[in-house]
């Protein structure tokens, strides 16, 4: 029977009643002639509480253990929806990322799936199971626990998609697709029945709420991603490659992220190299930096600044400060209350216009533009974080996405 892999978000599963209303559902499609590998994210907000806890514990709570400590909340939830799932009649049985055969680079907090080994898992669809694996999480060869970053279970689900030749991977959360805004921030955004890969992993990068990586796996397996609720029955919104050429020559969403820190390094000599001896220590403890201006040198030295996830910064501070002083830098500066609006379109790299509206609908706003960044299909704005949802709106309405397709 053809394969559908099914991926339930933590709020999908938050307490015994909707961990039941996914088992049916799961069962549902099993009846309807699927064999079906079913991913979950941890319950709730289980996985924040646990870092919270770790942390009540110590500032700095070791890689490893960490990594040990927030894989549980995956392992818990899945013998839960095989229970379910028994106590309905369907066979089930539920798997850690290791058991499924899901091995992973050695590095801790932001491991990268490496290989997939399906034999176990296509032992026990053979026996006619539904196969419940834990997100989140894999294995390297010598048998440690990793974890996959923010997000890492539809990463798990897509990569597990393309591994088991899955017709589809069918994303559940507690949103009925993707939208042209955050609908919380939005009251009027629209739901988008279909987008292109290259046009979700933008909005992903951005601050949509899916993990870029599964996108791209998406992408290069050329896996279809259905994105829909797993609290009503609806349509959703499919990833894939081709979209309707009408769309074509338009802003198909705006999206924001408020993890978002700047360093700014002040008076660095201006020579080859400098940026290579900065960045390079940040790649190296996982640190992606994202935004990068360097101010035209005065003389000899100039000024860099860069973006990170705000989570970061601590890190990245204690990491780059030493090699900034160490190369001439005057001083090292931060801040942290900041955050980046994007909006994104396939039509944005053939028509002009874009960058202009958008600078002046800010602008018009009172709403100061800090760093620009843009690839061919996004325009991205640093901006103060207590003024980026009204961004979000202006924009939203500025391109006139309320408008259906």
């Amino acid at each position: 029977m053809p394969i559908i892999v099914q991926k339930y978000g933590g709020t999908s599963l938050a307490n015994a009643d909707l961990i039941k209303s996914v088992a049916a559902r799961i069962f549902d499609t099993k009846n309807r002639g699927f064999d079906v590998v079913v991913v979950c994210s941890a319950m709730g907000d289980s996985t924040d509480r646990l870092l919270t806890l770790a942390r009540e514990i110590t500032e700095h709570p070791n890689p490893r253990e960490l990594d040990v400590l927030l894989s549980t909340g995956e392992t818990l939830v899945c013998p839960l929806v095989a229970l379910a799932l028994e106590e309905i009649g369907c066979p089930a049985i539920s798997l850690t990322g290791i058991q499924a055969g899901i091995k992973t680079e050695p590095r801790f907090g932001r491991a990268r799936i490496s290989d997939i080994d399906p034999f176990r898992i296509h032992q026990e669809i053979g026996e006619g199971k539904v196969v419940v694996v834990a997100g989140f999480q894999g294995g390297t060869n010598e048998q440690e626990i990793t974890t996959l970053g923010r997000g890492g279970s539809d990463t798990s689900a897509v990569a597990l998609s393309a591994t088991l030749g899955a017709i589809r991977c069918e994303i559940f959360t507690d949103v009925e697709g993707i939208f042209t805004a955050d609908p919380r921030v939005v009251p009027n955004a629209r739901k988008i029945s279909e987008i292109d890969y290259e046009e979700m992993l933008e909005l992903a990068i951005v601050g949509a709420k899916m993990q870029p990586r599964s996108i791209e796996l998406g992408a290069i397996y050329q896996i279809p991603i259905l994105v829909t609720s797993s609290f009503t029955n609806t349509s959703g919104t499919t990833i894939h490659e081709e979209v309707n050429v009408e769309l074509s020559n338009r802003v198909r969403g705006v999206a924001y992220d408020s993890n978002v820190a700047k360093i700014t390094l002040k008076s660095v000599p201006d020579r080859p190299g400098i940026a290579a001896s900065l960045f390079e220590p940040l790649a190296n403890i996982g640190v992606s930096v994202d935004t990068i201006v360097q101010n035209t040198g005065s003389g000899d030295i100039t000024d860099l600044s860069f973006t990170i996830s705000r989570s970061d910064l601590g890190l990245a501070l204690e990491t780059i400060t030493p090699i900034a002083r160490m190369n001439g830098a005057l001083t090292v500066d931060h801040e942290s209350a900041l955050s980046k609006v994007s909006i994104v379109g396939t039509g944005m790299q053939n028509a002009p216009g874009f960058a202009a509206r958008m600078f002046r609908a800010l602008a018009e706003a009172n709403i100061n533009i800090d760093m620009i960044t843009t690839s061919e299909i996004r325009i991205t704005c640093i901006v103060r974080e207590e003024q980026v949802k009204e961004a979000v709106s202006i924009l939203h309405k500025t391109f006139e996405l309320d408008q259906g397709d």
